[in-house]
């Protein structure tokens, strides 16, 4: 009689996140878009209104491209190559907590810099340069855009970690992080539509900073409190999962290929068709990027005859570009109902 052998151990197999705890892992997309929106309506009459030529503003949001061209391949290295032991909150929800302070302390400092700005002798009479604000400003504004691509990047990848390669799953999370950040643009931009919230917190209108940076240091410190909850609700969503880690992070020992030369080394091995995606994708920033950006400048100076120079006229140019940019937030959401 043959000698009994023992059953095979059966491996289960791990249980599929939840739905709706995909819902909430998405979310914090809502607190970092509704920055984002802030700072594309507000920030360029702002900055004028600090003194720099309309000519050199657009040279300010060159901090973006050049954060984002750095930052986001920097830290999708740095978080594929943790390991277990080497964080018990995972390899992703990390860089998204540091990434939301980070922003959190931008905002801040852009909000403030009028105000900080005073502190270092700056002539605060409408109409003059001011440089001590200018510079607190410059190292806010390039925080933010770090915050910004350091933290976007990590929530798409801890999503993919979570739906483990299930395409439909894949979709429905992109779905959920793309409806997060059409409510964040929504609730960004009419948040800078609105004018009243210096009367809301009075305590921002102080000597340096009118009616006008009143408003966007108000509309900023909203921006805080949506991106510490959303923040929360993300990292508190779900465990990641406990096998992640690339080879070189469970291998220590193993040669690892320095980073530049590998990000660079890539490109030898794109297709026609990848590198046809990405020249449309480069063509369409390039195109898209001054309609966001001078848009509804353009229209309050030109339509509405508004002036960052002008206190009187102030207000009524920093309204237009919100509504405007409102309309395209509504069309993003009828977007995401289309993914369905």
């Amino acid at each position: 009689m043959p000698p009994r052998t023992a059953p095979a151990a059966t491996s289960t197999p791990p249980r599929k996140v939840p739905l709706r705890k995909l819902l909430r892992a998405a979310s914090v997309a809502c607190g970092v878009q509704f920055g984002w929106a802030l700072q594309l309506s507000l920030l360029t009459p702002y900055v004028q209104e600090l003194g720099i030529p309309h000519a050199f503003a657009s040279l300010v949001w060159l901090c973006g491209p050049l954060s984002g061209l750095l930052v986001q391949p920097l830290v999708g290295h740095l978080s594929d190559r943790i390991g277990p032991a080497a964080s018990p909150l995972g390899r992703r929800r990390p860089f998204i907590a540091a990434g939301a302070a980070c922003i959190a302390a931008a905002v801040l400092t852009v909000g403030f810099s009028a105000d900080l700005g005073r502190l270092f002798g700056d002539d605060v009479t409408p109409g003059s340069t001011r440089l001590g604000a200018i510079c607190v400003y410059l190292v806010g504004f390039w925080l933010l855009d770090v915050g910004n691509n350091g933290t976007q990047g990590p929530c798409r990848a801890f999503l993919a970690d979570l739906t483990e390669n299930d395409p439909r799953r894949t979709r429905i999370a992109n779905a959920y992080f793309s409806l997060f950040m059409a409510l964040g643009n929504i609730l960004g931009y009419a948040t800078g539509a609105y004018s009243g919230w210096y009367s809301i917190f009075p305590f921002t209108v102080t000597e340096s900073c009118g009616i006008s940076c009143a408003n966007l240091k108000s509309a900023f410190l909203l921006d805080i409190i949506v991106l510490v909850i959303t923040t929360y609700t993300t990292v508190t969503s779900v465990q990641e999962p406990q096998t992640f880690g690339s080879d070189e992070a469970q291998n220590p020992g193993a040669e690892q290929e320095a980073f530049l030369w590998e990000l660079f080394g890539s490109l030898r091995y794109f297709t026609l068709p990848i590198w046809m995606v990405l020249i449309v994708t480069a063509l369409t920033w390039m195109a898209w990027f001054p309609f966001t950006l001078f848009d509804t400048d353009w229209m309050g100076r030109e339509i509405y005859r508004g002036s960052p120079d002008n206190p009187g006229e102030t207000q009524r140019t920093w309204i237009i570009h919100p509504v405007v940019h409102l309309r395209l937030a509504l069309s993003l959401l009828l977007w995401w109902f289309l993914q369905f």
